[in-house]
């Protein structure tokens, strides 16, 4: 291992908080500081590549959630992390978290409103079943809790059916009641929050209307109602409530004037509900590995990419994802044995660092989800960010400019602080142009919700997610190791290890600066 050292004076000039240092009681002894870059150097694309070309090889067909390319796929991470001699982060000593899952055939039922029939699938969509029958529903406005705003002050939605539409109140200058602002809060970008409150309340069911949402459920609904495999989603998850997206015609038959509407209250009605569905149970697991802190071994840096892809055409083709995530694994796995090298020769991280490999991401950030949600392996409150990793060993052909490039989704989201660590060590280490077009906040694509750093971010943990765009291969069977980038995957894989030393390693944890708006 080469060392660089420093006389003292110039050494607490020079060292920054990637640098570990030991400093002798006596005047004028030597520092000795640790140069990441050395340990980086160990994630190459020939490992790469030799890593992916295995990975994403017919062999592992597919990796499809819960079937056997998914069972090799977690054997083979398992044998990396064995031969690296990095132990498993479950008590245990085993690798896999089991994630319980069900596939779930579209339900089909009716609705019945004080005697008039309607249909799922036409007048309204959802994935849930439901046999209940209700005398009153409960109009909550908006379905909002916030610091400083709340639909729920005069009402209570213990076990009653709840009503709600989407967006949020604005003032009459046009500004946002929330945020103070022209520009809207979290309420309007992702309705999972609110149905999440009306659980957490207690209520029983909830009807939403939103005319913007209406069309691309319905759309859904119709697909998986025509798809053999079904829906998959985490078994008997309690945090679930049953949910029902509403067309114009049915909800004006509840509430005529509600998009005028903002004042919750208890409406008399008669409504019952039949709709019931078929289930199949199925497991799958994460794979999870840590490298336990020198100094802070109680607080966590999760890095994360997801194993799993979309299997195996009706045709027989393969779907090897290469790049999806293919390409976030072995770089996972690289940046894995890089910690490890660093360890080995006495420079191991502060806080611990968690590798965690997650199932189900293409069915729905499944594997994730029950990670943050259901069986953290590590406190959640002691996470100090996640970094994710999903595509990152291709090129964007939509995009113009420089090809060393990677694209940054959320990393100024919770934390200015995280972002501003980002910016400064690429700038120190890999000099990558950092592109921040899918940060956009009104970018259609929603990347920012599309990937399994999202079940952190919504936990209120710091997050940067690298992803290099899409491509023709998206999702298809020529998404194959031969149109990997390597040198890309190399840099990119070399950047993230250089932000996660950083955060590892200074002393202070990450703030979390900034409100999820």
């Amino acid at each position: 291992m080469k060392k660089i050292i420093f006389i003292l004076g110039i050494a607490l000039t020079a060292c920054n908080t990637s640098q570990k240092t030991i400093v002798a009681e006596n005047s004028g002894a030597e520092v000795i500081a640790v140069d990441p870059a050395e340990y980086a150097s160990s994630i190459s694309e020939s490992e790469l590549k030799e890593h992916l070309y295995t990975y994403a090889s017919d062999e592992y067909e597919g990796r499809e959630t819960g079937q056997p390319g998914q069972k090799k796929a977690i054997a083979y991470l398992k044998s990396q992390y064995e031969l690296l001699d990095i132990p498993a982060a479950k008590v245990d000593g085993n690798y896999f978290q089991t994630v319980p899952l069900e596939i779930a055939k579209t339900p089909s039922g009716t609705a019945t409103i004080n005697g008039n029939t309607y249909v799922l699938g036409d007048d309204f969509v959802s994935f849930n079943s439901l046999t209940a029958n209700f005398n009153e529903i409960i109009y909550a406005a908006y379905g909002i809790e916030d610091d400083n705003y709340s639909d729920f002050k005069d009402i209570d939605v213990t076990g009653k059916l709840v009503l709600i539409k989407d967006g949020e109140p604005m003032n009459t200058d046009g500004t946002y009641i929330i945020t103070g602002t022209i520009e809207p809060s979290k309420w309007s970008k992702d309705n999972m929050d609110r149905f999440q409150v009306l659980a957490d309340k207690g209520a029983a069911a909830v009807l939403m209307y939103s005319p913007n949402l209406y069309p691309r459920v319905l759309s859904y609904f119709n697909r998986t109602k025509n798809s053999k495999s079904g829906r998959m989603e985490l078994k008997n998850n309690n945090k679930a409530i049953f949910n029902a997206v509403l067309n114009e015609e049915l909800v004006n038959v509840i509430l005529p004037k509600i998009k005028d509407d903002n004042t919750p209250k208890s409406l008399s009605i008669e409504m019952d509900f039949n709709i019931s569905g078929s289930s199949t149970e199925i497991e799958s697991e994460n794979v999870v590995a840590i490298i336990k802190g020198s100094e802070k071994p109680d607080e966590y840096l999760v890095i994360s990419s997801h194993l799993d892809h979309i299997g195996i055409l009706e045709n027989g083709e393969i779907n090897n994802g290469a790049d999806d995530d293919g390409s976030g694994t072995v770089a996972l796995l690289e940046i894995a044995e890089a910690f490890k090298i660093a360890k080995d020769a006495g420079n191991g991280p502060k806080r611990s660092i968690v590798f965690l490999h997650v199932t189900g991401e293409e069915k729905g950030l499944l594997g994730s989800q029950y990670y943050t949600d259901i069986e953290p392996i590590f406190p959640l409150n002691k996470t100090v960010a996640n970094l994710n990793i999903d595509m990152i060993g291709r090129i964007d052909p939509k995009r113009e400019g420089d090809r060393n490039y990677i694209y940054l989704i959320g990393s100024d989201k919770l934390s200015i602080e995280l972002h501003t660590l980002s910016e400064t060590i690429n700038s120190k280490y890999a000099n990558l142009e950092l592109d921040y077009t899918y940060n956009d906040e009104n970018d259609p694509n929603r990347f920012y919700y599309r990937s399994d750093h999202y079940n952190f971010a919504k936990n209120n943990i710091p997050i940067i997610f690298y992803f290099n765009g899409t491509h023709a291969d998206y999702h298809r069977p020529t998404d194959t190791p031969d149109k990997i980038n390597y040198d890309l995957l190399q840099n990119r894989s070399r950047l993230i290890f250089h932000t996660a030393w950083e955060v590892a390693n200074r002393n202070e944890k990450i703030k979390v600066d900034k409100a999820l708006n």
